[in-house]
């Protein structure tokens, strides 16, 4: 069976589950999802998966907007696996629930642990604890692979429930909203060379560039892929990522993210 693996990836991680797991099932590809709300939505899949990072307990914009659009079979096997650095909070339950307004189902949904990328909160972890995630990461992988081969239904890895309810009804509900228009409080140091890699990351095109430098616009995914990328560290978020180490998997490129 045909499967298709859309992921919406930043800093990596989620890119990188999508390649371990489409390398582990039959016929599969992957495709972002920035390209893929861009072309027809109408997808011919017997198996769809969505990978994407969990933002504030819930899921980003971006792959609610594309839940909402895309037309698949009725019949299809549909998947999730979310990354994180801490709890899932109820990001599967968001995609079931708006698949099922729709008539469609999530048949299981998967979460892996790996390095959080949220600088405003914490500096990247150090590279030993990174490798040991990794590991994890692989053979959670081949877990799920074998769980979509067989089909299996009703795993939703959201454990514990009540602390993930509770997280994503306080800061979800309330943050969500105010993800668009977070681009406004992005800056540039001195150090900014002008290269503009930080445009070309920027999965939703929110930076312009004005005489080389970024100015952010009011459509923000909140994915720090601008910050994180950036070679010489030149842009921050607020104040609170001054001096905290960045981080992207070292398996992934920025023109990776690019493409």
């Amino acid at each position: 069976m045909a499967t298709a693996i859309y992921y919406f990836s930043a800093t990596g991680n989620s890119l990188v589950v999508a390649r371990d797991l489409a390398a582990r099932l039959d016929n599969a590809q992957i495709i972002p999802v920035t390209r893929a709300l861009k072309d027809d939505l109408e997808q011919p899949f017997d198996v769809i998966g969505i990978v994407y990072p969990v933002y504030m307990f819930g899921l980003p914009l971006i792959i609610a907007d594309f839940l909402k659009q895309i037309k698949v079979k009725p019949q299809s096997y549909i998947f999730a696996v979310a990354t994180l650095g801490g709890l899932p909070g109820l990001a599967h339950t968001q995609i079931k629930e708006i698949l099922k307004k729709r008539g469609l189902s999530l048949a299981a949904g998967f979460s892996v642990l790996m390095p959080g990328n949220y600088t405003p909160m914490y500096g990247a972890i150090p590279q030993e604890k990174q490798e040991e995630m990794f590991k994890k990461e692989k053979a959670h992988i081949n877990t799920i692979a074998a769980a979509i081969k067989e089909q299996k239904r009703g795993i939703i890895e959201e454990k514990p429930f009540l602390l993930n309810f509770l997280l994503n009804k306080l800061l979800y509900k309330a943050g969500a909203k105010q993800i668009p228009s977070s681009g406004k409080d992005f800056w540039v140091t001195e150090a900014c060379t002008k290269c503009g890699l930080c445009a070309k990351v920027c999965p939703v095109e929110n930076i312009e560039l004005a005489e080389g430098k970024p100015k952010w616009l009011t459509h923000c995914q909140h994915c720090m892929a601008c910050l994180q990328w950036c070679p010489v560290e030149a842009i921050q978020y607020k104040k609170s990522t001054l001096g905290k180490k960045r981080y992207h998997h070292p398996a992934v490129t920025a023109q990776d993210i690019i493409k």
